[in-house]
């Protein structure tokens, strides 16, 4: 996965071989933000700019623009779910928020490694 960060937003690049470009979406917002260019320093720039207009844009209609992710979520889990991982965060000695927190970057990491 190819990415770049700019301003907290994380821009996903994917090259089309078929049309020769680079083209790209911001992936930590709900809001659909994409770019495209045809070399590394003109997607990057692209990049850049999109952002930017994006942030114009809300400050112009008195927006608050969306920020890339909080850190903060819901999670909704059955209750056994709930107990289990409750019960082994309290055998850790650890909260339950840390359990889960661990538990998200176990599965990353995972992911990752491929």
């Amino acid at each position: 996965m190819n990415t770049m960060t700019y301003k907290g937003y994380i821009g996903q690049i994917e090259y089309d071989d078929d049309c020769k470009i680079f083209t790209g979406t911001v992936i930590n917002t709900r809001t659909v933000i994409t770019f495209q260019g045809e070399s590394v320093s003109e997607i990057n720039k692209e990049f850049h700019m999109s952002v930017d207009d994006y942030l114009d844009w809300c400050k112009e209609e008195n927006v608050s623009p969306e920020k890339p992710y909080s850190g903060r979520f819901n999670i909704r889990l059955t209750p056994e779910l709930h107990q289990r991982a409750a019960t082994y965060a309290k055998l850790l000695g650890i909260s339950l928020n840390k359990f889960i927190e661990k538990s998200v970057i176990d599965e990353l990491n995972k992911v990752e490694r491929g």
